[in-house]
């Protein structure tokens, strides 16, 4: 695994990076050796932000937080990453190397439960998309009060995803050919 360490109005110490290969080095094994981790942290007022994203062919795993250690949100970071895959191990074990998630991560009563989880879909809709610009489309979404809006971009063609960020900004999904 290839690692991308980042520090965002802040020097990160030598003992840091180590401490980030030792720690996502137990999920080397679980992904192929072109996998990429982009390790950023920032420093936000008197509390640090550790974020993760583990790149793996088309595969994405994202997790940050926040606290007033950049080790302690480290280590809540990598648990959050692990609870995951652990999550999606059934799954994941068609597309990685399933026979590292064995020797990662034991087996207890929680992870069968949660292996034994289907992802059913409960409800279908279908709606016409039509062409817009995407502050039209953003205005659309605050209308009917959720979280996404999807869309043909006026623009592009393209099917295209509008999102609300935690922060209160918003997002663009946009396919990539």
């Amino acid at each position: 695994m290839k690692y991308n360490i980042i520090g965002r109005k802040v020097n990160l110490r030598d003992n840091f990076k180590e401490r980030v290969y030792k720690k996502l080095g137990k999920f080397e094994k679980i992904y192929s050796d072109d996998a990429e981790a982009t390790v950023t942290v920032t420093v936000e007022k008197n509390r640090q932000k550790v974020e993760v994203m583990i790149r793996d062919g088309g595969m994405l795993y994202r997790a940050e937080s926040t606290a007033l250690e950049m080790n302690d949100a480290l280590d809540s970071v990598v648990d959050i990453l692990g609870g995951q895959i652990r999550k999606n191990k059934t799954k994941l074990g068609k597309k990685l190397k399933a026979e590292s998630f064995e020797e990662a991560f034991a087996a207890d009563d929680t992870e069968e439960e949660l292996a034994d989880e289907d992802y059913a879909v409960v409800r279908r809709k279908t709606f016409t998309v039509k062409p817009m610009g995407v502050e039209e489309a953003i205005l659309q979404m605050n209308m009917i009060g959720h979280e996404f809006f999807m869309f043909r971009n006026a623009g592009s063609g393209e099917i295209n995803v509008v999102y609300k960020r935690k922060d209160g900004t918003y997002g663009l999904l946009e396919p990539q050919s």
